[in-house]
């Protein structure tokens, strides 16, 4: 198994071994993106890559829009693209040792970057990054793959029982609108933060 350190995502910008970049927004999260009337959402785009839903995102007037990456290359290439987006708002730091507080994430092909031992603190760590009802919207693989990864696949009742003891599972189906390499092997998905009951004793 690959070490998956700052440095090898790194490495994979420096060396443009990008495989997983499709060069722009994917389909699905345009589509959803497009029917998000307030614009005033706090929204953050963990493992963003180069960020094109940031950027789409940014240019239709969602300002409150945080990138978070581990490595430094590709938040560079992002603020080369969009130069008056705010820096203050490109975060280069290790997911799991960010804290703040959003309406909406957006996943798009970080997950699937993630060791599957790392699955479980994801999924508590986006629940402490949402705000009580915020909402984890984006795209996984339904499928395996052959090679080691990263991408690292599967499947939806992997995903459900994942992730149901922490959120609501308001979508997860089958995407209708992939692109075309990725059709019939991902799943759309929005899933709304559960809040624990208080207990009264």
């Amino acid at each position: 198994m690959q070490i998956l350190d700052q440095q090898y995502w790194q490495n994979k910008y420096l060396d443009k071994n990008t495989g997983w970049d499709i060069g722009n927004i994917s389909t699905p999260l345009k589509v959803y993106i497009d029917q998000i009337k307030d614009k005033s959402l706090k929204i953050l785009i963990p493992g963003a890559g180069n960020a094109y839903e940031a950027q789409y995102l940014y240019i239709n007037g969602f300002q409150n829009v945080f990138l978070l990456d581990w490595a430094k290359e590709p938040l560079v290439h992002f603020q080369e693209r969009v130069p008056d987006f705010p820096k203050n708002q490109l975060i280069q730091k290790d997911f799991f040792e960010y804290s703040n507080d959003f309406d909406l994430i957006i996943e798009q092909t970080f997950f699937c970057a993630l060791n599957p031992s790392k699955r479980v603190d994801y999924v508590n760590h986006m629940h402490q990054l949402l705000k009580d009802g915020g909402k984890l919207v984006g795209l996984f693989f339904n499928r395996t793959f052959e090679k080691e990864g990263p991408p690292f696949g599967g499947s939806a009742n992997e995903y459900l029982k994942l992730f149901t003891d922490r959120f609501k599972i308001a979508v997860l189906e089958e995407c209708y609108n992939s692109i075309e390499p990725r059709k019939g092997s991902e799943l759309f998905f929005i899933f709304k933060k559960l809040e624990r009951k208080q207990s009264k004793i």
